[in-house]
């Protein structure tokens, strides 16, 4: 039963993954004025190009093929880790923040190898821009995590949830520095404004785009998906991590469906959020964003060191 409800959280993650990217689009074009589609709309654009069969350029090798698949495959991996309904089921031994950015790596490896392959300016640019913003992400979004991680004396996901819970409400400066800087790791990492614009296909601005310009059909279907989900899995990280009241602690119908409500209002608030954000602000140049980065880095660092200060002390 356990793992029944290990297997359904993780196929809830993927099934809710474009819910979450229709309903961010939404909030957007209400706020710009613009006639907003439907929620439904990314499941239709999913299933449009994975009706359409992929063309793949005779400079292609394996790797350019099997590389969707990969990356796909990875980011669910990633999504096993994280807790969306409930704490404490079968995965939580390997719900480890270290595997996560691990999984999380390995898709981004693969994804820049494919951009590289096909021998384009675009893909080599895209591959370029995207490990130097990984390689300036992923510390912050350590540093942030491990304040979290201090504060329960585990790396381990679930039972940091777990303890969360367990200590209640508490006013903690920590929390605070380490929330503002896996936002601003969530915004770079997902590939949103200031640091990138899904949206465009400016040549000289483009970043993730960059990367999957040569991509069609099913292939493109396969890193979109991935890209919505990735997106979901940073807002449940921040929603559970900071704000996990709701979240299952037993595995009764009640608890599990009011965890399922839980989490998808947060998410829904955080796509507001978002929305508003990214309709404020501009995006920045790229040479701004190790300024950027450098500055999560930073509340990252006086999180764990605020925590060191004033709560590991008492």
């Amino acid at each position: 039963m356990n793992w029944l409800i290990a297997i359904l959280q993780t196929t809830l993650f993927v099934a809710l993954a474009p819910l979450l990217a229709g309903w961010l689009k939404r909030c957007k074009c209400y706020l710009q004025n613009r006639k907003a589609p439907s929620l439904l709309q990314p499941y239709r654009d999913l299933l449009k190009l994975v009706n359409k069969q992929p063309v793949v350029s005779e400079q292609a090798s394996w790797l350019f093929i099997k590389a969707p698949y990969i990356i796909f495959s990875a980011t669910v991996l990633a999504a096993t880790v994280v807790p969306l309904i409930a704490v404490n089921l079968p995965t939580s031994a390997s719900a480890d923040v270290i595997v996560m950015v691990g999984f999380f790596a390995f898709a981004r490896f693969f994804l820049a190898l494919a951009g590289l392959d096909i021998g384009t300016a675009f893909g080599g640019m895209g591959s370029s821009r995207e490990m130097t913003i990984s390689s300036l992400a992923e510390p912050a979004m350590l540093m942030a995590v491990f304040t979290l991680t201090m504060t329960a004396s585990t790396t381990n996901l679930s039972f940091a949830i777990s303890h969360v819970l367990e200590q209640g409400l508490v006013l903690r400066p920590s929390f605070a520095f380490a929330l503002f800087a896996l936002i601003l790791v969530a915004i770079a990492e997902t590939g949103r404004i200031p640091v990138d614009n899904p949206t465009t296909h400016l040549e000289l601005t483009m970043i993730h785009e960059a990367m999957i310009l040569e991509y069609s059909g099913r292939h493109l279907a396969l890193i979109e998906w991935a890209s919505q989900l990735k997106l979901m899995l940073y807002g449940v990280l921040i929603a559970n991590i900071f704000l996990p009241w709701g979240i299952a602690q037993t595995f009764s119908l009640h608890d599990l469906g009011y965890g399922l409500l839980a989490i998808m209002g947060k998410l829904a608030v955080l796509a507001i959020i978002l929305a508003i954000a990214e309709t404020l602000v501009a995006k920045m140049r790229l040479f701004r964003v190790q300024e950027y980065l450098g500055f999560a880095y930073l509340l990252g660092l006086l999180g764990m060191l605020s925590h060191i200060i004033l709560e590991a002390a008492r």
